[in-house]
């Protein structure tokens, strides 16, 4: 019997490295709540996508009218300064969504080389997929037609709701600011924060300035892409729990 206990303490290392039954199912509980926590923000954020995407199809006129007004409003700016025209046309192509999953598939492909961390590049490039694929599916079934100007400034193809470019540009700005989080310093995450921002904001702006977007096509762009993003990596967090150093955005 004294040497059963003695050989059950001697590697106090092997048995912290295999938890107890008690600790597993503590963590099965922690690992359902984080997950559970994901759905909800999911829902949180599907839920006012949902709500315009009902507006726009029902045309509703307070919505509508406004919509409308504004495409009018920001148009009429870009046809009387050339030198704007020019930079939009520019972002328009710049920010074509097959140039930014390109860019952003050789960073995921960058971290699961040199970081040797393939689980979180894998998670990245798939929840951006998806989003690059769900956008196009909630185009079909809202199917909003694109704003009708009198001068047109562009043309577009497809539907209008959501904006493809936003919320393209939403989903790959925040999958890039979570995957690369705990590889970056302060400043660089500051960097990444504050870049990503611009970054879709000026891509909502040159939509509509362009007269290829309601406003609202844009808001729902950005509620679509940030929360399917934060949503999908709160699912990865619950299902590949951080180790309590790692630092990571809450």
């Amino acid at each position: 019997m004294a040497e059963r206990r003695a050989s059950a303490s001697a590697d106090p290392e092997a048995d912290a490295r295999h938890p107890s039954a008690g600790e597993r199912r503590i963590e099965r509980g922690r690992r359902v709540g984080r997950l559970l926590k994901a759905a909800g923000f999911g829902l949180a954020f599907a839920a006012p996508v949902t709500v315009l995407a009902f507006v726009v199809r029902e045309r509703v006129s307070q919505v509508v009218d406004l919509d409308d007004r504004l495409v009018s409003a920001a148009t009429d700016i870009t046809r009387d300064h050339p030198w704007l025209r020019t930079f939009l046309i520019g972002w328009q192509e710049a920010t074509q969504p097959k140039w930014l999953y390109i860019a952003a598939t050789v960073v995921c492909v960058v971290v699961w080389k040199r970081q040797a961390n393939p689980t979180r590049a894998a998670w990245a490039f798939v929840t951006m997929m998806v989003a690059w694929n769900l956008q196009l599916v909630l185009k079909e079934v809202v199917q909003r037609a694109r704003p009708i100007v009198a001068d047109p400034i562009e043309h577009a193809p497809g539907f209008s709701f959501p904006s493809g470019h936003v919320a393209n540009a939403a989903a790959i700005a925040t999958t890039m600011v979570l995957l690369l989080w705990p590889f970056l310093g302060r400043r660089g995450r500051a960097a990444m924060v504050g870049g990503g921002v611009v970054f879709v904001v000026v891509t909502c702006l040159d939509r509509v300035f362009l007269g290829v977007h309601y406003p609202s096509d844009t808001a729902a762009g950005v509620l679509f892409g940030v929360g399917l993003v934060t949503a999908s990596y709160l699912g990865y967090r619950g299902w590949n729990p951080i180790a309590p150093g790692d630092p990571l955005p809450a």
